[in-house]
C-alpha cells in the first residue's frame, strides 16, 4: 500500500490502517479478545496479520469488503477452517451480506468444494445466525 503521494506507507502505518479495518470488520470486542490474549508467542503474529491481511490486503481498493467477505467465505470453507469460518461469517455480516447471500455462498462451495464441507459450513452458519438474534 501507499500514500497518495505514492510513498508506501511504513510498518507502523499500515499497522494502524490495518487495526481500523480489522475493528470495523471483526467487531472491537473480537480484537480486543486477541490483543488481550496476545503473548511473547504469538505478538509477532498479531503484528503480521494486522500489518499484512488487515493493513495491506483488506485495505486495498480493489474489491469491496462484501466481495471480500464471499472471497474468504469460500476460501475457508474449501479448506475445512471451521474456527476462522465462524468468525469471517460474522465478519461477513457486518459487511453486509444478508443471510440469504451467504446461504448463496456456501451452495456455490458446495458445488466445488463438495457436500461435506457444505454440510459444516450451514451448520457453522446455523449456530453463528443463532447467536446473532
Amino acid at each position: 500500500m501507499s500514500r497518495p503521494d505514492g510513498e508506501s506507507l511504513t510498518d507502523a502505518e499500515r499497522y494502524d490502517q490495518g487495526m481500523v479495518v480489522r475493528r470495523e470488520v471483526l467487531s472491537d470486542a473480537h480484537v480486543d479478545r486477541a490483543i488481550a490474549g496476545t503473548t511473547e508467542l504469538t505478538a509477532d503474529f498479531q503484528d503480521f496479520i494486522t500489518r499484512v491481511a488487515w493493513g495491506d490486503i483488506w485495505s486495498r481498493p480493489g474489491l469491496d469488503r462484501r466481495s471480500r467477505s464471499v472471497a474468504v467465505l469460500s476460501a475457508l470453507i474449501a479448506l475445512g477452517h471451521h474456527e476462522e469460518l465462524a468468525m469471517h461469517l460474522r465478519a461477513a455480516l457486518r459487511n453486509g451480506l444478508t443471510v440469504d447471500e451467504i446461504k448463496e455462498v456456501i451452495l456455490q462451495a458446495g458445488l466445488y468444494c463438495g457436500v461435506p464441507a457444505a454440510n459444516t459450513a450451514f451448520r457453522i452458519a446455523k449456530d453463528v445466525f443463532a447467536e446473532s438474534q
